[in-house]
C-alpha cells in the first residue's frame, strides 16, 4: 500500500523544500530533487539512485509509472502538498529525491577522439541547463566545469537542460587541474575570446578538442588564455561583440561536429 501525505508540515515534504532551496543541503545530504517525468527517466537512463518518488495521482496518470519503481518508495501527495512542492509553472504531478552522483577527471570515460566543452566559473543555471543541451545533442563526451559558481544540481539546471545533466559526463574541477589533464591526455584546447584574431571555422577540430568558454561578463580569465593552444572568436555582422555563451559554444560545438561529419569515434 502506498502512504499518501496530506499535510505540508510533513517531514519529508519539508526536507524537499530544504534540498530545493539550498545548495549546502543538497552537498550535506548528497541528495537531489528532480521535477517531471522525462527527467527522472532521463536520470534512471543515467544509472542515478532514485531514493523516493513522490506522486500527485490528481496530476499524473498513475498507469504511466507503473512498473518503473518499487511501491515501497512510491508516496502519494495531494494536490495542495504538490502545488507546495512543484518548481515549475506548469508541473507534471511527479518529482523523485535522488543520490547524487559524481565523477571526477581521473574516472572520465573517453572515446578514442573525444570533443569536451570545457565552462570556467559559469555562473547562470539557465545558462547551464542550455549548454548541456547542446552537450547531449552533440554527444559530446564530457562537460567539464572548472571553478563552479552554481550547483550543475541547482533545480533550474535540471530544468532548463530539460535533464541533460544526467545524459552527459559532468565533472568539477579546478581550472589548474582541468588545464593540467587536457594536456597530459593530448587534448588541444579552443578558448573563446573577443581580442582572439583567429575564427572559429578556420581551425581544425577533427583531433581531441576542448572547447573552452567563460562568462558572459567577463570572459575567460588569464590563466586560461595564457594555458589554452588556440583563441578563437566568431565573427559579428551587427552592433554587438558577442552572443550569449550557450548559443556560442553551440555554435562551436557543431562545427566541431560538422568537421567530424557528425559523427565522433
Amino acid at each position: 500500500m502506498i502512504d499518501k501525505i496530506t499535510s505540508i508540515n510533513n517531514p519529508k515534504i519539508k526536507n524537499i523544500l530544504k534540498l530545493q532551496q539550498k545548495s549546502s543541503e543538497r552537498r550535506k545530504q548528497n541528495l537531489i530533487v528532480i521535477e517531471g517525468l522525462r527527467e527522472i527517466t532521463l536520470a534512471l537512463n543515467g544509472k542515478i539512485n532514485i531514493k523516493s518518488i513522490f506522486i500527485c495521482p490528481e496530476i499524473i496518470d498513475l498507469s504511466t509509472i507503473e512498473g518503473k519503481f518499487n511501491s515501497d518508495i512510491i508516496f502519494e501527495v495531494t494536490s495542495d502538498v504538490y502545488d507546495k512542492l512543484a518548481y515549475r509553472n506548469s508541473t507534471e504531478g511527479i518529482l523523485a529525491l535522488a543520490e547524487v552522483k559524481h565523477s571526477t577527471l581521473e574516472n572520465l570515460k573517453l572515446r578514442e577522439n573525444p570533443l569536451i566543452i570545457v565552462l570556467e566559473s559559469v555562473e547562470k543555471p539557465g545558462n547551464l541547463g542550455a549548454i548541456l543541451r547542446t552537450a547531449d545533442a552533440a554527444n559530446v563526451d564530457a562537460v567539464i566545469i572548472s571553478d563552479p559558481l552554481t550547483d550543475i544540481y541547482n533545480p533550474n539546471v535540471i530544468r532548463s537542460s530539460i535533464g541533460c545533466v544526467f545524459t552527459t559526463q559532468i565533472v568539477t574541477a579546478s581550472s589548474d587541474g582541468t588545464i593540467k589533464w587536457l594536456k597530459e591526455k593530448k587534448i588541444k584546447s579552443y578558448a573563446a575570446a573577443l581580442t582572439a584574431k583567429d575564427y572559429y571555422h578556420t581551425k581544425d577540430f577533427t583531433k581531441p578538442t576542448a572547447i573552452v568558454m567563460g562568462t558572459e561578463a567577463t570572459g575567460l580569465s588569464d590563466n586560461w588564455l595564457k594555458n589554452t593552444d588556440n583563441q578563437i572568436i566568431i565573427p559579428m555582422s551587427g552592433e554587438i561583440d558577442s552572443l550569449n555563451v550557450s548559443t556560442s559554444t553551440a555554435i562551436l560545438v557543431f562545427e566541431a561536429m560538422r568537421q567530424r561529419n557528425f559523427y565522433l569515434s
